[in-house]
């Protein structure tokens, strides 16, 4: 009876110490939670001083979700579900690259990607800098380091504690963001918030989802501004956050056509953004999280650039499985839209989703006097 007294206590005391443990890492969390301002300004690293932009010339601007350098064509994300035709269910594996080593692969691959398409400016989505699931790779700083000739303007978009989650390979601690390229002078940039989840436990896991604007000087006493964005993904059917995060949107975009100012937005709008989410073929059903926008949905004035090689070449892959062609679910989500005073035309280039889940969009513009 003694010795069964004594079970109890060592039991109790274990959960008591365990909850112990807990109560402490979610105070941890919340202590060390934050979501950035809105509005804030931001300074452009190694600014241009070449002339200003003019009208009618040609320029381009590539956009390159690159994965954190994660997702190489075998890997699968743990936070990705979805469905195969058949009815089985599918979910990622890996809440970290596989390796450092391949981590500076995959990165250098993108890196490289970017280089070989020689634009005028690129926009780039979730970049780490010194993160736990890119094994402390700082891929903003090997970015600025290869595009040494831009100027370069950097916010955070992803920023959390350390998350014991998955317990078998914790995705860590993270900073990653958005990173806009010019080989032009940049006179200001602007950081604005997206509207983001209030719920009290995915708040650590979602994204500080943002976008920024980059205003440049044009011949005709007009701006044009570069808006980098990255729209919410884990939202299903895109009914609330991403509704939200789209008024936003059109209310920046609303603003700056009353001004005048030419405007091109491009990134990872994780929406269907030319009607391809039915397009490709697909051993996979269409995912829950594919929402599909048009022309209709934005801003009057504005309208997206449709790939040229639209059915050819998809922009996204989902991370819920490996990938392999024409059974993983593909859809173009990543692109650009533009103001009606804005001619332009867009290519999705094939990498085969070598060094990411997503492939990059080349933007070929110019400027209406």
């Amino acid at each position: 009876m003694k010795t069964k007294r004594i079970s109890i206590r060592i039991l109790i005391g274990v959960l008591f110490f365990l909850l112990l443990c807990v109560g402490g890492y979610l105070l941890y969390l919340e202590v060390t939670y934050y979501r950035i301002d809105d509005e804030v300004s931001l300074k452009t690293q190694n600014n241009r001083h070449t002339d200003q932009l003019q009208a009618g010339q040609s320029y381009t601007l590539t956009t390159y979700n690159i994965g954190f350098g994660a997702y190489e064509p075998t890997y699968s994300f743990f936070m990705d579900t979805g469905k195969m035709k058949d009815g089985d269910k599918t979910r990622g594996k890996y809440s970290r690259a596989y390796s450092r080593e391949r981590e500076l692969a995959n990165t250098k691959g993108s890196i490289r990607t970017l280089m070989n398409l020689d634009c005028d400016f690129y926009f780039v989505q979730e970049a780490d800098v010194k993160a736990t699931r890119s094994y402390e790779v700082n891929q903003v700083q090997m970015l600025q380091n290869s595009l040494k000739d831009y100027g370069s303007i950097y916010t955070s978009a992803f920023h959390s504690a350390y998350l014991f989650y998955p317990l078998t390979e914790p995705h860590g601690k993270t900073e990653s963001g958005l990173v806009t390229f010019s080989r032009y002078p940049v006179t200001k940039n602007i950081r604005y918030q997206f509207p983001v989840t209030k719920n009290p436990i995915v708040k650590f896991t979602d994204l500080d989802r943002c976008f920024t604007a980059s205003y440049l000087k044009v011949d005709t006493k007009r701006d044009l501004v570069l808006v980098n964005l990255h729209m919410s993904a884990y939202d299903k059917g895109g009914g609330v956050i991403r509704q939200k995060q789209l008024k936003r949107l059109n209310e920046f975009l609303k603003s700056e056509a009353e001004e005048g100012n030419y405007v091109i937005a491009g990134g990872d709008f994780n929406h269907d953004i030319a009607g391809s989410k039915d397009l490709y073929e697909s051993g996979q059903e269409i995912p829950e999280w594919i929402y599909q926008l048009s022309d209709s949905d934005l801003a009057e004035g504005y309208s997206f650039v449709i790939p040229e090689n639209l059915g050819e070449v998809a922009s996204c892959r989902g991370a819920d499985i490996p990938y392999q062609k024409n059974v993983t679910y593909t859809a173009v989500v990543d692109g650009f839209l533009v103001s009606d005073n804005v001619k332009a035309t867009s290519t999705v280039i094939s990498t085969g989703f070598a060094y990411s889940d997503h492939q990059p969009v080349k933007l070929t513009f110019s400027l209406l006097p």
